[in-house]
């Protein structure tokens, strides 16, 4: 188990963002790792988003529970009560610590305001409109310290629809090179895996206005190489 993050001592211009909080010391949107990256030098905290069965919605990356605690669950398919009962793993596997439990969206929210971290939130579900204006709502008095992330940028859409200055980044696996222009239109930024990434590509978002984030970075090198391209933000597990 790692006993603390691996330090970038010149970080430029760049904002480093803690990867389901600080996920390298910590199990993941957790409060614990929320909290961890709370009290580092990170400037934001990003956590995933799902609705529950019955309405709410939880914190967690995968669609089920089964990756990080002894019970496997579906999100969608569990009540928010079934889904805060877990008991979830600790870096060294066990289930000894009862604290380490699923977060909802308003804790997490609550723990970024209090260490005053950008929240970046990933919409993992299909959300509805009215499931989009109740998630702003969590975030009702944190939105100017919000970027919202998502893979379906349909997600990304309502929230312009019902908040056109918010900030939002579009996720993506794979470089397509319409997405400066077709992310300028949508005033819009690009959060890629960071493979992907080149001095070049992020040149060219930045001629069009638009900004680009990395993720998930987790070795030195190659995040200085980053940093050195004029990066705008870098998500990682355990770099700070």
């Amino acid at each position: 188990m790692a006993s603390n993050t691996i330090k970038i001592p010149n970080k430029g211009n760049t904002k480093f963002v803690a990867h389901r909080g600080c996920s390298g010391l910590e199990t993941e949107n957790t409060a614990a790792a929320f909290i961890a990256a709370g009290n580092r030098t990170y400037a934001g905290v990003e956590t995933d988003i799902w609705r529950t069965a019955d309405s709410s919605y939880i914190c967690n990356h995968d669609g089920r529970s089964g990756r990080i605690c002894d019970v496997d669950l579906v999100m969608e398919q569990s009540s928010l009560f079934e889904l805060r009962a877990l008991t979830l793993r600790d870096k060294d596997g066990a289930t000894d610590r009862r604290e380490i439990m699923l977060c909802t969206p308003y804790e997490y929210k609550k723990i970024c305001k209090k260490y005053e971290k950008i929240c970046v939130p990933e919409l993992k579900s299909n959300f509805t409109l009215e499931e989009i204006k109740d998630i702003l709502k969590i975030f009702e008095d944190y939105l100017d310290s919000t970027c919202f992330i998502a893979f379906n940028i349909a997600n990304l859409d309502l929230v312009k629809n019902v908040r056109p200055e918010q900030h939002c980044q579009f996720l993506s696996g794979k470089w397509d090179d319409s997405y400066p222009e077709m992310l300028k239109a949508r005033g819009m930024g690009l959060d890629i895996v960071h493979g992907e990434v080149t001095e070049e590509r992020i040149k060219a978002c930045h001629d069009a206005g638009v900004e680009v984030n990395a993720w998930t970075v987790d070795n030195p090198e190659r995040a200085e190489q980053l940093i050195s391209w004029g990066i705008d933000y870098i998500t990682t597990n355990i770099l700070e």
